[in-house]
């Protein structure tokens, strides 16, 4: 095992570990497991909506709760590797991860599985930022650039295998077997962690600032939580408001007490520079959308279109193959059009399929859907890669880790609001629309939880009027939700153009793999480009 240091080792001066394209691996397969968790779920929740009778707002739970702690947790996770050392918080990182999942495969109710979820957030907020944080320590500047961008490929390729690896693996064995699949693989990255990678630490770097974490924690989670319960309290209910006058007040506190922080974790002063500001207000908004639809399509292609959960996931890929496209063709066009253009156009191009998709009939099929889901993933790949790149290119070389770190946080943030709010938006209008005439009364407000519950009643009443009813209602309130993640885009669009720097990106202006690198780290959608703690 490698002696522990207390400074990063300079890779220019010290011989290359023999080890390191084996410990890359080893961090590929984490990132991997990462990657794809933020979509298997997505497959498994009608099915696990079914079996343990999980409401429409559990459900975003159960996908919320994971993004709201990996969001709140990333920046004072970060922290944390550099002052115990990333190699220590890597192990532990992936040992939660790995005991979230366990706990998630064994749950036998909805608070459970909400729980193990969490966990599992905590695991993924020390990974995330510290899996490209170990790089320095073991590649040499001119081979740092190609290890970034295998560690980006491997988060990115996870996000098309969720679904697929999720779909089998519920066609053969039991829901909780998507929680299991995480154990070797992060079984795999904590004996790596412990034999292939050094010991690096930043002593310098700032304390994690307990109170900040804790307002963001508590403000995001107010914030989510009164978007989830208001479509069944009602928008009105004082509990309701409650959460949001809290979360207003929280996330007030958060701002104002890191506005006078010396060395803060969020550096808010970042958000005055309108590059950064803007390609990130893009960034964010593309992921607000992305986890939105991800929620709201897989009830469609299973309950509505009746495909199993392998089908569906397969019938995804449509949105992940225009997602590569996308983000493949993105830096070519950028050194040749610049960032505004690129970004602008991506979104239109996503507002475009939104605006497509929301004519989507109970009868329309799934030609229909593949084709305005292609046309959405290239909109994604267009808009995110270069608002993502240009976004930290912005940043002097002495606040990328802080500005990386805001970004990557916001993007989380945007992914949980995209599911709260778009999943709200959805069961509030599957509510009012369910026909639920001479059901007793019970059994009504079972159907109204979720299109996967009225199909469960009317299976179990024969009640073929109301599943009639479940499939255009679902369908109907899936092209509202399109059409506001149409309308979304189309503002960000707009803004994009009118306020986005002009001048095309010169590539790599912060160093090797340094931030502002997209040249080097190609298209990354779960972790940047760039670590904030090199």
């Amino acid at each position: 095992m490698d002696t522990v240091t207390s400074t990063a080792v300079d890779p220019s001066q010290a011989r290359p570990d023999p080890r390191r394209w084996w410990a890359l691996g080893a961090l590929v397969a984490s990132m991997l497991t990462l990657g794809f968790d933020m979509t298997i779920l997505n497959v498994a929740l009608p099915t696990m909506a079914g079996e343990l009778g999980a409401t429409t707002g559990e459900q975003q739970w159960m996908a919320d709760a994971y993004i709201v702690v990996f969001a709140a947790l990333m920046l004072p996770a970060g922290l944390l590797g550099d002052r115990f050392g990333r190699r220590l918080m890597l192990i532990v990182g992936l040992g939660i991860f790995l005991a979230g999942s366990v706990v998630g495969a064994l749950a036998g109710d909805v608070n459970a599985v909400v729980a193990a979820r969490a966990v599992m957030g905590i695991g993924a907020a020390l990974v995330t930022p510290l899996a490209l944080s170990v790089l320095p320590s073991l590649f040499t500047p001119a081979e740092r650039t190609k290890a970034v961008g295998i560690v980006s490929a491997g988060s990115m390729l996870g996000l098309p295998l969720g679904p697929i690896i999720g779909g089998w693996l519920l066609n053969h064995y039991w829901w909780g077997s998507v929680f299991l699949i995480n154990v070797p693989m992060a079984a795999l990255g904590i004996a790596a962690c412990v034999f292939l990678l050094p010991e690096t630490r930043d002593p310098a770097s700032p304390r994690v600032d307990a109170v900040s974490t804790a307002l963001t924690a508590a403000g995001l989670g107010s914030l989510i939580y009164a978007i989830i319960e208001a479509p069944t309290r009602g928008w009105a209910d004082p509990l309701v408001l409650a959460m949001f006058a809290a979360a207003g007040v929280l996330i007030t506190a958060l701002v104002l007490r890191e506005r006078r922080s010396a060395r803060p974790m969020l550096d808010m002063g970042l958000l005055a520079q309108r590059g950064f500001l803007f390609n990130t207000l893009a960034a964010t908004l593309v992921m607000f959308v992305l986890s939105g639809l991800l929620f709201v399509l897989p009830p469609y292609l299973q309950a509505v279109l009746g495909h199993d959960a392998l089908g569906t996931g397969v019938r995804l890929l449509p949105l992940m193959g225009g997602l590569l496209v996308g983000a493949r063709t993105a830096q070519p066009l950028v050194a040749r059009l610049g960032a505004r253009s690129v970004v602008s156009a991506g979104l239109v191009v996503l507002a475009f399929a939104a605006l497509l998709g929301s004519r989507t009939t109970v009868d329309s099929g799934y030609g229909f859907t593949a084709l305005w889901l292609s046309l959405a993933g290239a909109g994604f790949g267009l808009a995110i890669v270069p608002a993502m790149s240009d976004a930290l290119g912005t940043l002097p070389t002495d606040r990328a880790g802080s500005g990386s770190g805001l970004l990557m946080t916001l993007r989380q943030v945007g992914s949980a609001i995209g599911i709260a709010l778009l999943g709200s938006l959805l069961a509030g209008v599957l509510r009012d629309r369910l026909d639920v005439t001479g059901l007793p009364k019970a059994a009504a407000d079972t159907a109204g939880d979720s299109v996967v519950a009225a199909h469960l009643i009317a299976e179990r009443t024969g009640a073929d009027a109301l599943l009639t009813s479940a499939n255009s209602s679902y369908v109907h309130g899936m092209g509202v939700v399109l059409l506001v993640c149409g309308g979304a885009s189309l503002v960000a669009a707009l803004l994009a153009a009118a306020f986005l720097p002009s001048a095309p990106t010169d590539g790599d202006t912060g160093g090797e793999g340094g931030a502002g690198s997209g040249r080097s780290t190609g298209p990354d959608l779960a972790t940047s480009p760039a670590d904030a703690r090199q």
